[in-house]
């Protein structure tokens, strides 16, 4: 089992971050976590961004188009979004990148919300594997995977993500 240095990872998402925010002349950027392993990624780079805005959270199971095929019944929980996402410039987390399936579902959640003036997809660590055609702005660390391996993320407190073989 490999392990990543999460630490290092999301020293440097905030690092690219904070340029980006610099760049683009965002004031209060909208931090919002997918549901669980992106909320405790965004917990994290929103204290170290030093946000001003209350960080927003979303349970994409309901908007999954793949969740029987993959053997998951979804239990719906609410999400939770401070404000309103109208002509905001949105931060979006998550754990892990793969397939596109999971940004995907969060993007259509997000626009039942209303329209964002812009949306930085953030993630921890970004596999191979893509199905969508779907793009982080910003990665904590690239990895190629064998199709028997998958990554799981442990945490809240002490946030560290594993690669593991099988299934």
């Amino acid at each position: 089992m490999q392990s990543i240095d999460t630490e290092q990872c999301l020293e440097q998402m905030a690092d690219q971050l904070r340029v980006l925010i610099q760049q683009r002349g965002i004031e209060s950027p909208l931090m919002i976590g997918i549901h669980t392993g992106g909320v405790w990624v965004a917990e994290r780079l929103y204290e170290k961004l030093l946000l001003s805005e209350p960080m927003g959270s979303l349970d994409i199971s309901f908007y999954r188009d793949d969740f029987t095929r993959i053997g998951l019944h979804p239990e719906v929980k609410p999400s939770k979004l401070p404000t309103t996402v109208e002509d905001r410039h949105i931060i979006l987390v998550d754990d892990v990148l793969h397939t596109g399936r999971t940004i995907r579902a969060a993007l259509n959640e997000i626009f039942d919300y209303g329209r964002p003036a812009s949306i930085t997809l953030a993630v921890l660590v970004e596999r191979d594997g893509r199905e969508l055609p779907i793009e982080a702005n910003v990665v904590g660390q690239h990895v190629e995977l064998s199709p028997t391996q998958h990554i799981k993320l442990e945490g809240p407190e002490h946030l560290q993500l594993l690669v593991q073989e099988g299934e």
